[in-house]
């Protein structure tokens, strides 16, 4: 990991160039993405089926999953892990539970009607990553939400679903799993094939070939954003366990090549110590060979020297996990801006979050946590404003909306209320 110390030549141009991560150039890809997009639009099921045998090994004999297949795989995963997933299921929606807004009307001072209807989108489109890993529980993840909203039907898209997924789809109350993936797979949700139905919203993430599809096809669907590599920012005082740094710091560098572990402390020390404490953990984990090119390429240390510069990094880098080693991290999470999930003290592990704590998983990244949110039941619900005058109450307004009418030159606004108000018998 590159060491970056207060005060010295490197530290403020690191911090900028990692701030600006999220900047991942797509262009690369997007011929090829455009093409994939433009194939299954006007092709459907057929280019689904060549995608296939060019990226997968062939195509299924079987594209379609239903409920009875899906049911049918919790049978087929060992029962401590179906307890697993449903433990986690439950904790998800239990959490999300407590997201679900209402329905608002008011009447204001001068008699106006107004507030807002909800609903939730009629369909939602999980895509579920094939590549280095399998997620379950990203599929609970953003499913679960989906369900807990009220759509009424929810559907995923992975390549070579396993059992372990098709069982957490279906404790998630999936209704279908689709055997496709890569960026085809967004093309046939965005656009609908004889098979894959359309959706209104597509979430979940994937690689640079579905972040780019996610990318061009929003408008035609919504999105819940476009998803970077994996990152986590840790921030340790001189009291934090170096053995608890490095983990939490290799918890995520496994997931990716790409991922970004960052570390944030107080003194060099310190810094020192939770390096010591990762290469010994390096050298024994499984994924080592993804992790190692992950802390070599992308990890970053910075030596802020206090708190108040370490909240200062916290706030630009914006990260997706926040890992708050500190002796009070309530105050320190007060002290710091934009953040995915904050995980808090020393027996809070990143982990945690990843699988049963209860909010969702699916976090933006590469900065993006300064505008926008996790996944969440907001994310699967639209609103409709609802306005409501009667007669007393247009006369009040009449005089402003029609000046602003013919102000901006639109006539026939300002007829459309004046129509209303003038003398007509009683209906």
């Amino acid at each position: 990991m590159k060491l970056h110390l207060r005060d010295t030549a490197g530290y403020d141009d690191a911090l900028q160039r990692l701030s600006d991560r999220g900047d991942d150039d797509l262009d690369a890809v997007a011929p090829v993405v455009q093409a994939i997009l433009h194939a299954v639009r006007t092709r459907g099921d057929e280019a689904l089926r060549e995608y296939a045998d060019l990226y997968d090994g062939g195509a299924p004999a079987t594209m379609e999953h239903g409920p009875e297949a899906l049911a049918a795989a919790v049978a087929q995963v060992e029962p401590g892990l179906v307890a697993v997933l449903r433990t986690a299921a439950e904790r998800i929606r239990a959490y999300h539970q407590r997201q679900c807004d209402v329905d608002v009307r008011y009447t204001d001072g001068d008699g106006v009607s107004l507030g807002w209807r909800l609903r939730p989108i009629a369909r939602a489109g999980v895509y579920a990553p094939g590549g280095k890993a399998r997620y379950p529980s990203s599929v609970l993840m953003s499913a679960v939400p989906a369900a807990v909203a009220g759509v009424r039907e929810v559907i995923v898209a992975t390549p070579r679903p396993t059992p372990e997924i098709l069982a957490a789809a279906h404790i998630a109350g999936v209704s279908r799993v689709f055997d496709v993936g890569g960026a085809q797979a967004i093309a046939a949700m965005a656009y609908g094939t004889a098979t894959v139905p359309r959706v209104d919203k597509i979430v979940g993430p994937g690689n640079l070939y579905v972040a780019c599809a996610k990318k061009l096809v929003f408008g035609r669907v919504a999105i819940d954003g476009i998803a970077g590599p994996s990152e986590i920012l840790v921030v340790a005082d001189d009291g934090a366990d170096p053995e608890v740094v490095a983990a939490d710091l290799l918890s995520q560098a496994e997931h990716d090549e790409a991922a970004y572990p960052l570390l944030v402390t107080t003194s060099a020390e310190a810094a020192h110590r939770a390096l010591a404490a990762l290469e010994a953990q390096l050298a024994t984990l499984p994924r080592r060979g993804i992790a190692e090119v992950s802390v070599r390429e992308h990890g970053h240390v910075f030596v802020a020297g206090d708190l108040d510069e370490a909240a200062r990094v916290v706030s630009l880098l914006a990260s997706e996990h926040l890992a708050l080693l500190v002796r009070d991290p309530e105050s320190m999470l007060r002290a710091v801006g934009a953040a995915g999930a904050a995980f808090l003290g020393d027996f809070t592990p990143e982990a945690a979050g990843d699988y049963l704590a209860g909010p969702s998983h699916v976090l933006p990244t590469g900065g993006a946590v300064r505008f926008s949110s996790p996944l969440g039941v907001h994310d699967f619900v639209v609103r409709t404003s609802v306005i409501r005058y009667d007669r007393a109450s247009l006369e009040r307004h009449a005089p402003a909306i029609t000046a602003f009418a013919r102000a901006e030159g639109l006539e026939a606004h300002a007829r459309a209320v004046e129509v209303r108000l003038r003398d007509r018998p009683l209906v």
